[in-house]
């Protein structure tokens, strides 16, 4: 008897195989240059504060007690790291609430590493050699988060005004350019301006600005910068990665600045990830990290229009 249709996956048999192949091919690469794959819990007491990702909060109703599915499973890898592990690696899945469309999906795959004693520098040529093994790229570059503005937006997002970049977001469409803060114009000429400059290949962004440093070391200087990095390929955002803040106090103001910032645009409160902090000030490793979207990744590599395609069952569909 055949199934109903909707209790069938949309993929095809070849991307179930095509993933597999990749996922062999991402354990092996790690195996050869002794990096640890380790496993953390998909559900944890805190989650990110950042104010553009949203999490799935769970809720036990014999005990009232409730949690929140990762976003990254970077918390806990740091806790490992500053456990003293040495170089990990893992492949999990990730929640973000919100987030659906053609390169988005609720529950998604992703790979996460990080590197004691490697600069984001060195982490961008592990990368370049990880996407090379998956989608033979021939095509690579690097350019500073403000060349690529100046180049591809005609605009300088360290020093322009915010009148300026809402005048030059507005003239890309966005909507209530008139409210939008400076990090909401340059999110959005990044999406509108930069991304679609890229071209064929992968590029890599890096030094973005300080007040985008996420947990990102900043660099002093004239603008201080993030020593911090995207990669894109053909146009389409695969990684994000950066030289690890290791300083407690930096990173637990950083936290509160992120939930003043959501308590004042009416979000849900979230606790401070404490767990987090305490592994901080035992000690966490000079290091770097980059967490790598592996749907994206497979939809690159099959030629494929969307995650859907390459995801059993999407979202929507689960």
């Amino acid at each position: 008897m055949e199934p109903e249709g909707n209790l069938r996956s949309p993929v095809v048999l070849e991307a179930l195989k095509a993933r597999a192949q990749m996922l062999a091919s991402i354990r092996q690469f790690f195996s050869g240059r002794d990096v640890l794959e380790v496993e953390t819990p998909l559900l944890c007491s805190s989650t990110t504060s950042e104010f553009h990702i949203e999490s799935f909060r769970t809720l036990d109703n014999s005990s009232g007690v409730g949690g929140f599915l990762q976003t990254s499973p970077e918390a806990c890898m740091k806790r490992l790291l500053a456990a003293g592990s040495g170089p990990i690696y893992q492949i999990c899945k990730a929640f973000r609430a919100g987030e659906a469309g053609r390169l988005h999906n609720a529950e998604f795959s992703m790979l996460e590493w990080y590197r004691p004693g490697m600069g984001y520098q060195g982490l961008m040529d592990e990368v370049s050699d990880l996407l090379h093994l998956i989608l033979r790229i021939k095509i690579q570059r690097r350019i500073s988060y403000g060349n690529a503005f100046s180049r591809y937006a005609r605009i300088n997002p360290f020093h322009d005004s915010l009148a300026s970049l809402r005048r030059k977001a507005g003239e890309c469409g966005l909507a209530s350019v008139k409210a939008a803060d400076r990090e909401q114009c340059l999110d959005f000429l990044l999406s509108q301006k930069v991304q679609p400059g890229l071209g064929a290949g992968l590029t890599f962004i890096y030094d973005f600005p300080a007040s985008q440093a996420a947990m990102a070391r900043i660099r002093n200087g004239l603008p201080p910068v993030a020593e911090r990095f995207e990669a894109y390929v053909d146009g389409v955002e695969l990684a994000n990665g950066y030289r690890e803040l290791t300083d407690p106090l930096e990173q637990e103001s950083r936290m509160r600045a992120d939930l003043v910032r959501r308590e004042a645009a009416g979000m849900a409160p979230l606790p401070v990830d404490e767990k987090l902090l305490a592994a901080l000030g035992a000690g966490l490793p000079e290091c770097s990290g980059v967490a790598l979207g592996l749907d994206r990744l497979m939809m690159l590599a099959t030629g494929s229009e969307s995650l859907a395609a390459v995801i059993a069952f999407p979202y929507q569909q689960a």
